[in-house]
Formats: structure tokens, sequence, C-alpha cells
């Protein structure tokens, strides 16, 4: 294992509901969704109808911008709902599971028998090109493009996040061969990104990738975190990454032949009765996974993700495309009388306006959580808090105001490139104006994303 990069910035968040590390199967729910939306910059363009027949591995939409790129059902079954929101934009298209488990056979292939377009072609027949990323914008790459280095996310430092040796556990042999397609198609250094506290040998004996350690707080999880310090993105460059466990998908689609949808995922949070890992099937429904429980005496919210960049979601809603977590927290859908004038032992706090921010930033005993904004938004003030929680080398009040006056030049200066939303969700947490800042960031990024045509 090489030396560990340290990360000094940051805050870790301690909350109560964390899982034990058990797995349940819950392999066969009702329906699954395919959440278009789950997609940056993707317009669907459906193949199917409703009440068509489909197996794991058959093609539902493709991509309008990039037309290869399609994406397949995880189950096999019927085509039940297409739902659609404003401007008949397509928001899920529920598929029922007749439980026949009928799959696609993409055949059995051998990596070292493969050229690097028969890879590329084997991975968007599958529909297992989506589980790719691009940096900038955090996009499914585009298939005729290459990236400068690719990273393999090999753990979590989000509030609750599940630990990955439990997600990829028995599965060396797939990880394996999916690093190894993964090498070949690209041709470029790929970096497994580990924390410190990573001990499994299935992952730190992973071959042809450079393993990297990383030590610190959150957000040292994230992939900017990391891209910046292996080598920052600049215009016109691009990296690829690609989430650990889904490495196994890759892996055994070149081993079996078959689109394999299982992945494990956590459920935590304080309104959890027995926060556990389950192992499902992709795009799953919640509702098999939540009934019983969770605490019915309070009023809840279920995320898809974690709590600082998580999805909202119904308790018979969908499982988010990219996420490995699922949250359940109280809903803050109250009113304080005079909040600001008392004592708030029990806010959460990094500044010293509560008795708790003298702790926040040091101690490790969890504390209770919603979503209750304790505020309304207000104008910005200038309070360096920011630079403190975000461990990169930009000024981050400075590019959200870029980001607010569509400034695309100084945006650039700013370092644009190289920030996804997700690393603003701290300061989103620690801002006093109580602004959304990690859609602010988002928006800065589609505004460049379409200014260059990506």
């Amino acid at each position: 294992m090489s030396e560990a990069i340290k990360i000094s910035k940051g805050l870790d968040i301690h909350l109560y509901g964390e899982a034990k590390p058990e797995i349940k199967d819950c392999l066969n729910p009702d329906s699954v969704a395919l959440k278009p939306l789950d997609y940056i910059g993707i317009t669907p363009k459906l193949l199917v109808d409703v009440g068509d027949k489909v197996s794991v591995g058959t093609p539902i939409y493709y991509a309008k911008e990039k037309p290869s790129v399609k994406f397949t059902s995880p189950i096999s079954g019927e085509v039940a709902e297409v739902k659609r929101g404003a401007k008949r934009v397509i928001e899920e298209i529920i598929i029922k599971n007749d439980r026949n488990n009928t799959f696609v056979d993409f055949g059995k292939k051998s990596i070292a028998e493969l050229s690097a377009e028969q890879i590329k072609e084997c991975l968007l027949e599958s529909g297992l090109w989506t589980l790719l990323r691009q940096r900038p914008y955090d996009v499914v790459p585009n298939p005729e493009t290459l990236p400068r280095y690719m990273i393999i996310k090999g753990f979590d430092s989000a509030p609750l996040a599940p630990d990955y040796s439990l997600l990829v556990k028995g599965e060396k042999d797939a990880l394996q061969v999916g690093i190894d397609a993964l090498k070949k198609l690209t041709g470029v250094n790929i970096y497994l990104n580990v924390n410190d506290n990573t001990t499994s040998e299935e992952i730190l004996n992973l071959q042809n990738v450079y393993i990297m350690t990383f030590k610190g707080k959150h957000p040292y999880g994230n992939v900017s975190i990391q891209a910046e310090r292996i080598s920052p993105i600049n215009k016109g460059e691009r990296i690829w990454y690609i989430n650990l466990q889904d490495l196994i998908a890759i892996g055994k689609l070149f081993l079996t032949g078959k689109y394999f949808a299982n992945k494990v995922i956590v459920l935590s949070g304080e309104e959890v009765l027995n926060p556990m890992y389950y192992n499902v099937v992709r795009h799953t429904c919640l509702k098999d996974i939540l009934n019983g429980n969770i605490n019915k005496e309070n009023h809840i919210r279920v995320i898809s993700g974690n709590v600082l960049t998580g999805t909202r979601v119904e308790e018979d809603g969908y499982l988010c495309a990219s996420d490995n977590q699922i949250t359940v927290i109280k809903e803050g859908d109250y009113k304080e009388g005079l909040g600001w004038m008392m004592p708030g032992f029990k806010k959460f706090s990094v500044s010293h306006t509560f008795p708790r921010g003298f702790f926040a930033r040091c101690t490790k005993k969890p504390f209770s959580i919603d979503s209750n904004l304790h505020g309304s938004q207000r104008a910005y003030v200038f309070t360096g808090e920011f630079e403190r929680v975000l461990p990169m080398d930009i000024y981050p009040m400075q590019l959200i105001k870029a980001c607010l006056s569509k400034d695309i030049d100084k945006m650039e200066e700013l370092g644009i490139y190289e920030v996804d939303a997700e690393d603003f969700a701290l300061c989103e947490v620690i801002d006093v104006s109580k602004s959304e800042i990690q859609s602010i960031i988002r928006n800065g990024l589609e505004l460049m994303r379409k200014e260059l045509g990506e």
C-alpha cells in the first residue's frame, strides 16, 4: 500500500443509525424504474412501449445525444408504465418483475482476445457503458473520446457511507476482469483510490492499477479531491471514473456473458429500526426494503444516497442509478419559536453560535439530525468557513458568485472544471445564508457544458 495522501481540511459528520455488517438478500422486487433524470445531459429515446416483454439486458432507451449509449433492463418482465413530467419529460420507465429471470446472452469473452473497440461495443450493447462517468460535468462519457487517466472510487467518506469491503466481498475475480477490460479499453493509467483503513485483501491485491491511499476527513472520498492530488483537470481535458462495485458488473459481463444487475447497498439512519446491508437489483423499488424497518411514529424523509447529496424519494420510490446507500431521517417540517435565542445544545453547528460548535470538528460522538434549515435564505456573508471544509486549491465563494452571475471566463479562472456539485455539500451545510449551493454549482457546470458543446 502506498503512503497515505493526507487531506487536512474537511468535516466528518457522525450520525446515529450506522449499519451492522450484515447483508440480507432482497433480489425479487415487484418492480424497478429506470430514471433518465439520474443521468446529466441525457435526452432519452424510448426503444420499448408499455406492455412490451423484456429480459435482463434488453435495451429500454438510448441517449439522443449519443445514440450508441443504451440503457438496459435489470430484470425480466413487462414495461408497465412510462411516467412523464412537465413538457412530457420522461421521469420513470417502470418495469414489472415476472420473476422468470431471463437474460440476453452477450456471450462469454476473454479480455486477452478482444480489442479495445470490441470491449467498447460489449459495454455499449449491454448498457454497462453507463456505469462510467466523466469529469468535468459528471456525465456519461462520449464513446468517441478517451480520458487522460481513470479513477476507481474505492471508498466513500460521506455520513453513514457503506463499507466498500462488504460491497465487493467475494468478487475479486470479477473486479480484476473489470480492471483489465478498462485498462485495455482506455490504455491510460488507472488509479484505485482507497482510504487508510482499508484492509480487504480482495481490494489491495488487485493488479494492473495504481493503488492510492487517502487519509483525512470528508470530502476526501470525493473524486474531485482525489483528482486534484493525482493531476488537476484543465480546460479541454477529461478523466473518467467508476465506482468500485460497478466494476463487478463489467467483470461479470465478460465472465458470464450476462448483465449482472445485483448490487449491495446500505440502509442507515436514525429512523431505521435495524440498519443493515441489502443485496438488491439496480433501480429497485424501496418498498420491500423499508417495509417494517422504519420508525412510523415520526414523519420521516427517505433519501436515495447520503444526507448531504442524496435525492428525496417516496417510501415506495426507486433507488437512484449511482447510489449505494439509503438514508432515513426525521422530516424537519416544524417551526421554531425564537430558535435563534435558545442555547441550542443539541443543534449541529461548526461555528461558536451554539455550544455544539465548540466540539463539532473534533468529536466522534453521533448526533441526531433532521431536514429543518433552522432559518430562511438571506444575503451572502464572507465568513471564511468554506475554505475550511473544501480541501481544494480554489476560492469557493468567488466561484459560487461567478456561477450566479454566469461569468464563464471567471468560472474557468476559478477552477470550474475541477469541481462537481457534491464537493460543495459541506459548504451548503455550514452556509449561514441557507443557499442551495450545490444547485448553483450544478447550474454553472451545465452552462459550461452547453457552451462548449459537451
